[in-house]
């Protein structure tokens, strides 16, 4: 084979390599994002071995050190978040409560049974991943919104907090402050004592001078 066609073939590899890179990252990037499982292009109930094997395939693929698209660290970062949460057994337990509430919520609508053959159809499938992405919304709205209440709440412990130490605070200086003028106090008393015997004498000296 001459250099030349040789040189064409490889450059044709590595444009399709770049494509089969872009298809990938776009694809991930418009997968909804809420949804893990649609990120690593997986189907609910896999193992964890078959998503540890996923993640590395594409991760290899898109990797921004290994491709000049753009959307490269978004997608890779997406994927990475993706797999964290199908890793994480309390995570990937309510994404999966959220897909199968979406799939019970389609049943009672159509009025469905589990062995209904409408189940397996592509049109129940694109349906129920419509549905999936709406539960899924839902329950991030509620998280946010319990988020937000906690910090509130938080807030208003933390002011309440610090309130109690700023009060705390202005009792110890006052009793400090009181501590500290205690002498001075103790003297002015002392003085007034010492003034008030005196005008007493005087005034004694002065009546009997009139009487007398």
């Amino acid at each position: 084979m001459a250099n030349d066609e040789l040189d064409a073939l490889n450059a044709l590899e590595k444009e399709a390599k770049e494509y089969d890179k872009d298809a990938e990252i776009n694809r991930i990037i418009k997968a909804f994002r809420l949804d893990a499982y649609a990120v690593l292009d997986l189907q609910p109930g896999v193992p964890d071995s078959d998503i540890k094997v996923a993640y590395r395939k594409k991760s290899l693929l898109i990797h921004p050190d290994k491709t000049t698209n753009p959307s490269a660290p978004d997608a890779f970062d997406r994927l990475n978040k993706a797999q964290s949460t199908l890793l994480d057994e309390k995570a990937r337990a309510q994404l999966d409560e959220c897909i199968a509430d979406a799939r019970g919520i389609l049943i009672r609508k159509h009025k469905y049974n589990l062995d209904s053959p409408e189940l397996k159809t592509e049109s129940f499938k694109k349906e129920w991943r419509q549905k999936t992405v709406e539960v899924l919304v839902d329950a991030e709205a509620r998280r946010r919104k319990q988020m937000k209440a906690k910090m509130q709440e938080e807030g208003r412990e933390k002011r309440k907090e610090d309130e109690e130490i700023e009060q705390r605070k202005r009792k110890r200086d006052h009793e400090k402050s009181w501590e500290d003028t205690r002498e001075e106090r103790i003297g002015s008393w002392r003085d007034w004592q010492k003034g008030a015997k005196k005008e007493g004498k005087e005034g004694k000296k002065k009546k009997l001078k009139v009487l007398g």
